[in-house]
Protein backbone atom coordinates (compact mmCIF):
# COMPACT_ATOMS: atom_id res chain seq x y z
CA UNK A 1 0.00 0.00 0.00
CA UNK A 2 1.44 3.66 -0.88
CA UNK A 3 0.70 6.75 0.43
CA UNK A 4 -1.54 7.35 -2.39
CA UNK A 5 -3.50 4.61 -1.45
CA UNK A 6 -4.24 5.58 2.02
CA UNK A 7 -5.27 9.22 0.93
CA UNK A 8 -7.80 7.32 -1.35
CA UNK A 9 -8.96 5.21 1.43
CA UNK A 10 -9.25 7.83 3.79
CA UNK A 11 -11.23 10.03 1.16
CA UNK A 12 -13.39 6.88 0.49
CA UNK A 13 -13.83 6.35 3.93
CA UNK A 14 -13.99 9.71 5.74
CA UNK A 15 -16.48 11.71 3.04
CA UNK A 16 -17.19 15.42 3.36
CA UNK A 17 -13.37 16.57 2.22
CA UNK A 18 -11.89 16.80 -1.27
CA UNK A 19 -8.98 14.38 -2.40
CA UNK A 20 -6.72 17.61 -1.62
CA UNK A 21 -7.98 17.93 1.95
CA UNK A 22 -7.45 14.25 2.34
CA UNK A 23 -3.99 14.36 1.24
CA UNK A 24 -3.15 17.60 3.69
CA UNK A 25 -4.44 15.64 6.28
CA UNK A 26 -2.91 12.57 5.35
CA UNK A 27 0.38 14.80 4.84
CA UNK A 28 -0.05 16.23 8.42
CA UNK A 29 -0.31 13.43 10.42
CA UNK A 30 2.68 11.77 8.51
CA UNK A 31 4.67 15.11 9.24
CA UNK A 32 3.87 15.11 12.94
CA UNK A 33 4.74 11.34 13.25
CA UNK A 34 8.19 12.08 11.72
CA UNK A 35 8.59 15.08 14.33
CA UNK A 36 7.99 13.08 16.99
CA UNK A 37 10.56 10.35 16.43
CA UNK A 38 12.78 12.81 15.29
CA UNK A 39 12.41 14.10 19.32
CA UNK A 40 12.40 10.63 20.21
CA UNK A 41 9.37 10.44 21.62
CA UNK A 42 7.44 7.41 21.49
CA UNK A 43 4.16 6.61 19.18
CA UNK A 44 1.69 4.53 20.83
CA UNK A 45 -1.48 3.91 18.16
CA UNK A 46 -4.18 1.96 20.16
CA UNK A 47 -5.06 -1.22 18.49
CA UNK A 48 -2.67 -1.11 16.20
CA UNK A 49 0.75 -0.73 17.66
CA UNK A 50 4.01 1.58 19.04
CA UNK A 51 6.86 3.09 16.86
CA UNK A 52 10.03 3.33 18.92
CA UNK A 53 13.27 4.86 17.89
CA UNK A 54 16.48 2.88 19.14
CA UNK A 55 19.93 3.47 19.26
CA UNK A 56 22.09 0.61 18.24
CA UNK A 57 25.88 0.32 19.35
CA UNK A 58 28.95 0.45 17.55
CA UNK A 59 29.69 -3.23 16.09
CA UNK A 60 32.09 -5.19 13.64
CA UNK A 61 30.48 -6.94 10.81
CA UNK A 62 32.25 -8.39 7.80
CA UNK A 63 31.32 -7.16 4.27
CA UNK A 64 29.91 -10.16 2.14
CA UNK A 65 31.77 -9.47 -1.05
CA UNK A 66 35.42 -10.10 0.20
CA UNK A 67 35.03 -11.04 3.74
CA UNK A 68 36.81 -8.26 5.27
CA UNK A 69 35.66 -7.49 8.93
CA UNK A 70 34.74 -3.65 8.77
CA UNK A 71 33.28 -1.00 11.70
CA UNK A 72 29.28 -0.47 11.63
CA UNK A 73 28.83 3.30 12.53
CA UNK A 74 26.46 3.92 15.61
CA UNK A 75 23.02 4.49 14.20
CA UNK A 76 19.04 5.47 14.84
CA UNK A 77 16.40 3.02 13.77
CA UNK A 78 12.68 2.84 13.95
CA UNK A 79 11.29 -0.18 15.30
CA UNK A 80 7.73 -1.46 15.17
CA UNK A 81 6.11 -3.64 17.88
CA UNK A 82 2.32 -4.16 16.86
CA UNK A 83 -0.53 -4.27 19.18
CA UNK A 84 -2.55 -7.72 20.68
CA UNK A 85 -5.34 -6.71 18.93
CA UNK A 86 -3.49 -6.77 15.34
CA UNK A 87 -1.61 -9.22 15.98
CA UNK A 88 -5.00 -11.04 16.64
CA UNK A 89 -6.52 -9.64 13.40
CA UNK A 90 -3.46 -10.76 11.21
CA UNK A 91 -3.88 -14.47 12.53
CA UNK A 92 -8.00 -14.42 12.30
CA UNK A 93 -7.74 -14.38 8.53
CA UNK A 94 -8.48 -16.99 6.12
CA UNK A 95 -5.49 -18.58 4.57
Amino acid sequence: MTKADIIERVYEKVGGFSKKEASEIVEAVFEVMKFSLKENKKIKISGFGNFVVRQKKERMGRNPQTGQPIVIEPRYVLSFKPSQVLKNALNSRPQ
